[in-house]
């Protein structure tokens, strides 16, 4: 007699394409490992000295000071929890749409300042915040041509089915909270470490922000200032499927597990080389290309700042999941509610 699970092993399959894989769990570092420093002279010269690599490696100013557990703190996104995977919708695009072999969401949206905009997450786990708020805010200009910057303070902050504030999030709730609770702009609510940190200096770390509700000015009202989005879903783990979505609604958010030689990145089409896991980030994806020696790309912005990678941004390689980058594909259509035409 067969085996079930061969049965099983179709239905299996589909869902595993379905749905989005989870960030990869990290193991418990040594202390002795906590506390060494993130850039090290060795991964550098290992990325450097190797002609497959790809990207080049250097120590980014951005980590001068920080050990492997102060750059680890960075690292916010949470294994998503399976009952809200699977409550999901997963979005699919036609396959006949077709698509551009180089596209760049600040070109294709010129009049959208905030796409090619590097912030700064500061010494917060905030990045499950930043890639979800910063998506959303494009996506009001690239649907209805506002020009306005949301909140992430609103949503690390408020959001109590998210996770743990500076102590890392789920992207997917992010989505869920934007359709149910919607999000103030920066202005109403600005972020609460608008110059960020360098180590040593931020001790203790910063707790996560208290949620005030209520704007700074005054003469805000909190419930007027909120938008929303219309909808929470990922986005099939497809090259097509992912490009599909970007290039008809704009930037999307992506997650990813870091390793320990991401921190050095400089330029280039980055491919894991050399390191350990250290945890989950996430970032917004603004489009793709090929680079001249052939390599496919995405194209990211990441919450850095400048001094970090390649001006803020950084390159990963296209079409095999590289990191993880393909499966947790997550967006949502911006809302007209609360909105003066």
């Amino acid at each position: 007699m067969a085996s079930p699970l061969l049965f099983l092993a179709p239905f299996l399959l589909l869902l595993s394409m379905l749905h989005p894989k989870q960030v990869i769990a990290v193991e418990q570092l040594s202390e002795v490992k906590l506390n060494s420093r993130i850039l090290q002279d060795s991964i550098v010269k290992q990325v450097n000295g190797n002609p497959k690599a790809g990207w080049e490696a250097a120590l980014n100013p951005r980590f001068a000071n920080y050990t492997v557990a102060e750059f680890k703190h960075l690292l916010g996104v949470k294994p998503t929890p399976k009952q809200v995977l699977m409550s999901i919708p997963v979005v699919t695009h036609d396959k006949s749409l077709k698509l551009p072999t180089t596209y760049d969401a600040r070109t294709a949206w010129p009049n959208c300042s905030t796409i090619g905009r590097i912030l700064d997450q500061g010494h917060c786990g905030s990045c499950w915040a930043f890639g979800a708020v910063e998506a959303l805010t494009d996506r009001f200009c690239t649907h209805f041509g506002l020009n306005i910057s949301l909140s992430v303070n609103d949503l690390l902050a408020c959001c109590d089915d998210c996770g743990g504030g500076c102590d890392g999030g789920y992207p997917v709730s992010a989505w869920q909270y934007f359709k149910s609770s919607g999000v103030v702009t920066e202005q109403c609510d600005p972020y609460f470490d608008p110059i960020g940190c360098s180590h040593p200096g931020c001790e203790p770390i910063y707790p996560t922000p208290t949620c005030v509700q209520k704007c700074v000015k005054g003469n805000i009202p909190w419930t007027k200032s909120k938008h929303y989005s219309v909808n929470a879903y990922s986005v099939k783990s497809s090259p097509a499927d992912i490009m599909a979505e970007v290039y008809k609604n704009g930037p999307v958010q992506v997650s990813f597990t870091v390793y320990e030689d991401f921190a050095h990145y400089k330029s280039g089409v980055y491919k894991h080389v050399t390191g350990g896991v250290l945890g989950g980030h996430s970032v917004k994806l603004i489009g793709w290309g090929t680079s001249d020696e052939g390599e496919d790309y995405w194209l990211l912005a990441n919450q850095w700042n400048r001094s970090w990678g390649d001006d803020g941004y950084f390159k990963i390689k296209r079409g095999d999941d590289e990191c993880g980058i393909e499966s947790e594909v997550m967006a949502g259509l911006p809302s007209n509610k609360n909105l003066v035409h």
